[in-house]
């Protein structure tokens, strides 16, 4: 793969700790992301910290701790990434657990429709990217306006 192609893919983790999901997963995804896997919200964390990841997405019931106690506990430390809780069972608390404490993006159940999940993967780095652009003008903005006020305090000072 070229750099400049690996540099174009959205990075995207998946946390689960069934190893033919997460084999499955980056199979079906590899060609068209950057995919990194972890069996455990653990090893989650480690690529998190190693790696820019845009989109997480994770599986609610885990041993170590579930997805959405993974998400909430990433809040912190990695607040850009859009989060995806994916589940095999609709337990309605955990969805309503997931968007009001992990702030997720998105539910997705199991097993999953390989183009519906590229299709909502791409659409949540849309809104990663109009997300981070916003951030950039805001940026952007609140330095003119610091350059305006040094500017006008000069004026009044002179």
């Amino acid at each position: 793969m070229k750099e400049a192609e690996k540099m174009t893919k959205i990075n995207v983790l998946y946390v689960d700790d069934e190893v033919g999901n997460l084999s499955a997963f980056k199979a079906a995804y590899r060609r068209d992301f950057n995919v990194f896997i972890a069996e455990s919200a653990g090893e989650g964390k480690k690529i998190l910290a190693e790696n820019d990841i845009e989109i997480i997405l994770t599986d609610q019931r885990m041993p170590e701790m579930t997805g959405v106690e993974f998400l909430q506990s990433i809040i912190e430390a990695h607040p850009n990434p859009i989060r995806i809780l994916v589940t095999g069972y609709s337990d309605i608390d955990a969805v309503i657990d997931a968007v009001n404490k992990g702030q997720i993006y998105k539910y997705i159940s199991k097993p999953w429709d390989n183009e519906s999940l590229k299709m909502t993967i791409k659409q949540a780095f849309e809104v990663y990217s109009l997300r981070k652009e916003n951030q950039e003008l805001t940026k952007s903005l609140l330095q003119a306006n610091k350059q305006l006020e040094f500017m006008l305090r000069q004026k009044l000072i002179s």
